[in-house]
């Protein structure tokens, strides 16, 4: 596998492996010795999937304060999305700053956002899939989220042809300057 730095501390691209021949393709996209031994060593408690029907649905940007902090390693296994991680952390350098990451299915690459980042996604194309795994379980009592166009962050979402599609919850998320985040 290919791991590769994003600019922010800890959020990573993976590339796995395609193995294919003309029935198709096999891709190991987890293997906690393999990920030891790039300098990943997680446990992990959780797979969640969403499925989106259209393009510019916006889920995001979401987080667990600790102690229910999560990282999550994320893929897209129909479509494509634009993933985004921001640094919530109070005390680091890169406090407020994002970087983005194409993922699709046909690339087969993954994301890897530690604790102490918000994520989010906007897809690009209609019927997208995506699954991730996470350090922690669900839990309401610490989730949180962040505008997703807070100007403050000035994430560069791309702008779908019939405008961004989100829920309730992420239409209500305060700016950053309004978040509890992390110390």
């Amino acid at each position: 596998m290919d791991v590769r730095q994003l600019g922010l501390d800890g959020v990573l691209e993976i590339v796995p492996k395609r193995r294919g021949d003309a029935r198709g393709y096999f891709i190991e996209t987890w293997n906690a010795e393999r990920f030891f031994e790039a300098g990943i060593d997680l446990r992990f408690v959780q797979d969640n999937h969403s499925y989106s029907a259209a393009a510019g649905v916006v889920r995001g940007l979401h987080y667990q304060l600790p102690p229910r902090a999560q990282d999550k390693l994320l893929r897209v296994i129909r479509g494509k999305i634009l993933d985004v991680a921001v640094d919530i952390r109070r005390s680091s350098k890169t406090f407020g700053k994002w970087v983005a990451l194409e993922i699709s299915a046909e690339k087969g690459n993954q994301i890897l956002v530690p604790k102490g980042f918000a994520h989010g996604f906007v897809t690009l194309v209609p019927d997208t899939e995506v699954l991730y795994r996470v350090t922690d379980t669900y839990s309401p009592a610490h989730d949180r989220s962040i505008r997703f166009d807070d100007p403050d962050i000035g994430i560069d979402w791309p702008s779908p042809a019939g405008g961004f599609e989100l829920s309730a919850k992420d239409l209500k998320a305060p700016t950053l300057a309004n978040a509890e985040v992390f110390a």
